[in-house]
């Protein structure tokens, strides 16, 4: 009767064991691996192809880029190492992904040429415009 209770809990200590080390495991993965971050910007009301709709939803991509890349929704909560970094790319991602004239053209106020092609982002329709 003891041998068998002793063999039951040598099971269980055996399966907390198991678990526990599958746990640490999971810790160890989990603090390298990279998290990634969105946050959507609502579009609604505004018409970009006008001047000052365009500024705002402009303020609007700034305002999220610096939201994900620091305080934000990051599931880590822990800032980005490179937080100018993150956010020239957060915002330069949705420039591009956005693909409007004027959002670009905003962009390009603050950014060179060489800039806009290392990110990825079309600025010849720019000239072609003027």
């Amino acid at each position: 009767m003891y041998s068998k209770l002793t063999l039951t809990s040598a099971w269980y200590l055996l399966g907390a064991g198991i678990i526990a080390s599958t746990c640490l495991v999971g810790n160890v993965a989990a603090k390298d691996h990279q998290v990634n971050v969105s946050v959507q910007v609502s579009r609604q009301g505004l018409d970009l192809s006008q001047p000052a709709d365009a500024q705002k939803f402009y303020t609007r991509l700034k305002n999220a880029a610096w939201l994900v890349c620091t305080r934000g929704t990051r599931a880590d909560l822990v800032p980005s190492d490179d937080l100018r970094g993150c956010y020239e790319k957060s915002l330069a991602d949705a420039v591009r992904s956005a693909q409007t004239p004027l959002l670009t053209q905003l962009w390009l106020a603050s950014h060179t040429l060489q800039e806009a092609a290392a990110r990825g982002i079309d600025a010849s329709a720019q000239f072609a415009a003027k």
